[in-house]
């Protein structure tokens, strides 16, 4: 299932025609869930046009690491919707507290402007199905398909 990793962030997978589903890779938790937020947004717009002019600070909590990735990537999709801001760099922090799985991150961006950024696919959540967190070859990954 996950391929080559050294040097990439992230790839997208084929097998799901309905859905886009994505690998994130990253040394540590931390790399790979800043990784899965790019990749998601890469899916909404092209990540490369998006300028650093606003910053978000983020922090969920859950019992377990999908829940932790899955109430990430939902808070970006809330603060994009809400907001309008697209992100395209991110800084997190995971950390296992009292039971409980905590990230606290950063998510950098700009107001969404269709002059200047595409507009690819709308996500719509983020389930639980399909998803995986693991470890191959000494590098983190996490497997995401998103309801579009």
């Amino acid at each position: 299932m996950v391929i080559e990793m050294v040097g990439k962030e992230f790839e997208y997978l084929e097998e799901h025609t309905a859905d886009v589903a994505f690998i994130a890779y990253g040394k540590d938790l931390n790399e790979v869930f800043q990784n899965a937020a790019k990749a998601m947004f890469n899916v909404m717009t092209d990540i490369s046009r998006i300028e650093k002019k606003e910053k978000r600070t983020i922090k969920v909590v859950d019992d377990e690491l999908k829940g932790l990735l899955k109430n990430w990537l939902q808070e970006l999709i809330v603060l994009f919707d809400v907001d309008g801001i697209a992100f395209s760099e991110f800084k997190v922090n995971i950390e296992k507290e009292n039971d409980k799985w905590v990230l606290e991150g950063e998510a950098y961006g700009e107001l969404f402007d269709p002059n200047k950024h595409t507009s690819g696919l709308e996500v719509k959540a983020i389930p639980y199905h399909w998803m995986e967190i693991g470890e191959k070859n000494g590098l983190k990954y996490a497997r995401v398909l998103l309801d579009i």
